[in-house]
């Protein structure tokens, strides 16, 4: 098993475990579980990440920590737009969308301000991050 993948599944745990909270990084940050379907494989993934609310609708962010790939979930979203989020205790049906630049920069913007290290991100890569909107179907 990747650390990465080790990673997120203590991060799933605790968030299960915790109502929708968990410790370290991601401490007192917007959590979700991701629910959502590999492009090639077809098989579900479930990706811990924060977001942001944006009205009743939820914003998440393809930062891959700065790396100059998107991750593979983004690419996962574009495939398959249907998902579910698990947010705190409930669990939620939602329809991808990646957000074209107009609608994309106050989301991002605001990321970055609340939680620096978007910006920081953004710094070590030369690609625009996406911001995906996650809308309740």
């Amino acid at each position: 098993m990747s650390d990465t993948r080790s990673w997120n599944d203590q991060v799933i745990d605790e968030f299960r475990a915790n109502e929708g909270r968990v410790g370290g990084p991601f401490e007192g940050a917007p959590l979700l579980l991701l629910h959502h379907i590999g492009a090639k494989s077809g098989t579900e993934r479930v990706t811990p990440m924060m977001y942001q609310a944006v009205g009743d609708d939820l914003a998440v962010f393809a930062s891959y920590a700065g790396m100059d790939v998107h991750p593979a979930w983004y690419h996962n979203l574009l495939a398959n737009p249907d998902v579910t989020a698990e947010v705190g205790t409930e669990t939620v049906a939602l329809r991808a969308r990646d957000l074209p630049a107009d609608e994309r920069a106050p989301i991002w913007e605001k990321q970055k301000a609340d939680y620096p290290g978007f910006a920081g991100y953004e710094q070590k890569t030369s690609r625009t991050i996406p911001v995906v909107l996650l809308e309740r179907r």
